[in-house]
């Protein structure tokens, strides 16, 4: 298991645009901005789901994966630097690591072409009835292991 430092330096590598193929793209809104003028630090999470959501649409369940039901259990975090409005928030996602129940996806936020934040979330598939974790089924393992491998410049996993 990885220390705190080592952890925060495996986020921090998602902070270089060619670790990623995947991109998801939202229009920033003036809404979206605090009292300080820049983007609210809330709305980084919201992108940061949106990117997940695009990812897990596009290249999981478009994929063979079906409607598997995926929950959100851990993400973290890291701010870089302010986000502007006007502009764009380019999300993008990998697969960092897949376990028995969980995938781990890496994810780094753009603003003006500079990185402003990075996240690490882990997902579990549920179980539709107990909704307790679910391990993922060989086919669906070796799929998201595909992605992992092939898909990205996952330099950091």
């Amino acid at each position: 298991m990885a220390t705190p430092g080592q952890d925060r330096e495996l986020r921090r590598s998602l902070a270089d645009r060619a670790n990623f193929a995947v991109w998801n793209t939202d229009t920033l809104r003036l809404s979206d901005l605090d009292y300080q003028g820049h983007v609210n630090n809330a709305v980084h999470a919201v992108l940061f789901t949106n990117g997940r959501y695009h990812f897990i649409q596009r290249h999981v369940r478009s994929k063979g994966a079906g409607d598997m039901p995926l929950a959100l259990v851990r993400i973290t975090i890291e701010y870089l630097r302010e986000m502007h409005h006007p502009g764009d928030g380019e999300c993008g996602t990998l697969i960092r690591r897949v376990g028995r129940s969980s995938v781990t996806f890496g994810q780094a936020l753009f603003n003006g072409g500079k990185c402003a934040a990075v996240a690490e979330a882990v997902m579990v598939l549920l179980d539709p009835k107990t909704r307790r974790p679910k391990p993922l089924s060989r086919k669906v393992v070796t799929q998201l292991q595909s992605m992992v491998r092939a898909g990205v410049r996952n330099r950091g996993a």
